[in-house]
């Protein structure tokens, strides 16, 4: 009676095990699902900042690069696969509604080479050639310094400073324009709950401290976020989201 309870102890375990894996692959995209709607609903992407695409690219292709100097948690390699396609995915439905709302017939190009418009370009291919371009550049730097341990542990550090930078840029819109309006609040708060889980998930796991470390910063810019909700006093307040 005693093992058959350890067994099934055991099960519950391996499944919540599991259970909190799959959350962490997947539960990263989840918070973008309200605001790729809203996007949709009101055909004005204005409201979201893309740069947030631009550093979580960023964060979690140097990550993919620190997994092959460093093997942890497959469920975080998934998470970044999962995480690259959502960014993906945003910027392409941003691009679409910019090109349809664009009033004038001026466009810029990655291939322009001006830093004034530089991730505000006009087609969603520049945003892939940057992201290919990037890889690249990773992926020749990460093999000839493979072996040094160094590097691989600075690779690391620097994909977690930029994942914990990933809600700054909507941060420092809504302040630029001292409004969140556009800005799905159903976002951040997934955003928030999402990074308590996961910091908790990484202190329970003994991951990197690179990705406690990151975990916390970002859960003190998703409650700055929340308080410029309440500060600019949008009309959130009566429509969540």
């Amino acid at each position: 009676m005693e093992q058959g309870s350890e067994e099934n102890m055991e099960s519950s375990w391996t499944l919540l095990s599991w259970l909190a894996s799959g959350v962490m692959v997947f539960g990263g995209a989840l918070p973008y699902v309200p605001q790729y709607q809203d996007i949709q609903r009101t055909i004005n992407a204005e409201g979201f900042s893309t740069r947030v695409c631009l550093v979580l690219l960023v964060a979690n292709i140097l990550r993919i690069f620190f997994w092959i100097g460093k093997q942890f948690e497959l469920p975080l390699l998934l998470q970044s696969v999962v995480m690259i396609l959502t960014m993906l995915a945003m910027l392409h439905l941003c691009c679409s509604i910019q090109s349809s709302n664009r009033v004038s017939t001026k466009q810029h190009h990655i291939t322009d080479l001006d830093l004034l418009y530089f991730w505000s370009w006009s087609s969603f291919g520049d945003y892939l050639i940057f992201c290919f371009a990037f890889t690249l550049l990773c992926a020749f730097i990460t093999f000839l310094f493979l072996d040094w341990v160094l590097f691989v542990e600075a690779l690391g550090s620097l994909a977690v400073m930029f994942e914990a930078m990933m809600g700054l840029p909507q941060l420092l819109q809504n302040y630029n324009k001292r409004s969140t309006r556009g800005m799905s609040v159903k976002m951040v708060l997934l955003w928030t709950a999402g990074d308590i889980f996961k910091t908790t998930y990484f202190v329970i796991n003994e991951s990197p401290t690179q990705f406690v470390v990151c975990g916390v910063v970002q859960i003190l810019i998703d409650i700055a976020i929340l308080l410029q909700v309440g500060y600019y006093g949008q009309d959130t307040r009566t429509k969540l989201g």
